[in-house]
């Protein structure tokens, strides 16, 4: 089966998307992914000790 999809003719590297399209999400993960992350964090800083434990709905 391998390396085989679901059409037996196509392989993965035939699905796969140009070298340039791969670098271009490359280069917008290496950007925004720190970005999501220290938003992240710094949200979780501003907001911690806000809700006690024993806080819901229930």
């Amino acid at each position: 089966m391998w390396p085989y999809l679901a059409p037996p003719a196509l392989t993965i590297w035939g699905a796969a998307s140009p070298p340039a399209s791969q670098g271009f999400v490359l280069w917008g993960l290496v950007f925004l992914l720190p970005l999501i992350l220290g938003y992240t964090g710094w949200s979780y800083h501003v907001f911690r000790g806000k809700v006690a434990a024993d806080a819901g709905y229930h």
